[in-house]
């Protein structure tokens, strides 16, 4: 008797695979330093607007984001002060000053701080200087370096830094959806490589191991980003197990990965079965289909982001899931932005009110958890345009030809 297999699943083998894939980021441009001063100048627009009259900028994803800076926050305080009229100061330790500057897109002065000297002292003497009374502070600052500013002038008002970082962030460029769009590509070419090497027995670990390397084979230099194989009752854990179980014919595969292009993120996830679908797998997956595509027709322009975790919910709540948080349901939110960072603000999520603008990105991934037998997760993004919501990857086709590779035979 023929064994009866999902369509793009299982026939081949690692290197095969491997051989056939190719480097997809000939045509990647990185952001430019004109792009890197027009997000200093829409940051400075937002803090006039709001009163105030600058913001620190921690080293980490923001002080990337808007100076092209990479530099990894660590116990030493290390990062941006930037005032409603432009002018930038970076301030930093006198032994690393030299390393800044080499890692530098936008180039200004460092104050620096020798190691028995107080950093905040130093930030809040330029705010006086400055004459700084409103001072936005990033939202990645840890506590005890806020704390520390905050005993250094009692005096100085405080304002949540993340009102300029996420109104700026949210709202991708041109350039920055194009490499999005190659991150993505990338990481839906390796989904339908990993699906063709599967084989029962095969343990998860061996297939992170394949992803990573076929990431790399696509143009990822450090590979996977990110990576969660599992089978089984083991898919109904939505970010895995200790020790997840090898693959048996009938199982769910669940695959959720994604990569890297020059800081910018991919996070895509599969689901299909190992074999044949029994009528329960279909069910299931049909629902988790149906309410990704209910939450991504809610998403439009002017709209509040909890609108399409509103009509995912709701609709699983009208086919027995849920409801709410409950499983068998939806236990997480619909969905989060995504750029620098793979989640970030704002999220589709009820109370999440921010309404939705051209160029906001997203994850839409209402999964449905079955504790006992197994979750589905079909994860795409999509960004919004003047004409609404647009998907980076079009979503999984069907349970029994996940990657539509029917519909690219007849073309």
């Amino acid at each position: 008797m023929t064994l009866k297999m999902t369509i793009g699943v299982g026939g081949s083998d690692a290197q095969t695979q491997l051989a056939e894939l190719t480097n997809m980021t000939s045509q990647v441009q990185a952001i430019s330093l004109e792009e890197y001063q027009q997000r200093i100048q829409r940051a400075t627009a937002q803090m006039k607007k709001m009163g105030w009259d600058a913001m620190y900028i921690h080293a980490g994803t923001n002080l990337s984001y808007f100076t092209g800076t990479h530099w990894h926050p660590s116990e030493r305080l290390v990062g941006a002060l930037l005032t409603a009229e432009g002018h930038l100061q970076y301030i930093a330790p006198y032994f690393e000053i030299g390393t800044l500057q080499d890692f530098m897109q936008v180039k200004s002065e460092v104050k620096g701080w020798q190691e028995h000297q107080n950093p905040y002292q130093l930030l809040v003497n330029s705010c006086q200087k400055l004459e700084v009374k409103t001072l936005g502070i990033d939202e990645f600052l840890p506590y005890t370096m806020f704390n520390a500013l905050q005993k250094a002038d009692p005096e100085l008002i405080f304002a949540d830094g993340k009102q300029i970082s996420q109104y700026c962030r949210s709202r991708k460029s041109v350039t920055e959806l194009a490499l999005l769009q190659t991150a993505k590509n990338m990481t839906l070419q390796v989904h339908k490589a990993a699906a063709r090497i599967l084989h029962e027995g095969i343990s998860a670990q061996e297939v992170v191991e394949f992803i990573n390397q076929a990431h790399q084979a696509v143009g990822a230099p450090k590979g996977s980003y990110f990576c969660i194989v599992l089978f089984g009752e083991d898919t109904a854990y939505p970010h895995g197990v200790k020790k997840p179980k090898p693959l048996e014919l009938g199982d769910m595969v669940l695959i959720d990965t994604g990569c890297e292009i020059e800081k910018y993120k991919s996070d895509i996830t599969r689901s299909y079965v190992f074999g044949e679908p029994t009528e329960r797998q279909r069910v299931i997956w049909q629902a988790e289909k149906t309410a990704q595509a209910m939450a991504f027709d809610a998403a439009q322009l002017g709209q509040p982001c909890e609108t399409a975790d509103i009509a995912a919910r709701g609709y699983l709540a009208s086919q027995g899931f849920g409801p709410d948080y409950q499983t068998p349901g939806l236990p997480h939110r619909t969905g989060h932005g995504i750029g620098m960072d793979i989640h970030e603000g704002p999220y589709l999520v009820r109370g999440d009110q921010t309404p939705l603008d051209v160029g906001m990105c997203f994850s839409n991934e209402p999964m449905l958890c079955v504790p006992g037998e197994f979750g589905v997760r079909l994860e795409d993004h999509f960004y919004m345009t003047t004409d609404g919501p647009k998907w980076f990857t079009e979503p999984s086709h069907s349970i029994d030809d996940p990657f539509a590779l029917n519909l690219s035979n007849k073309s």
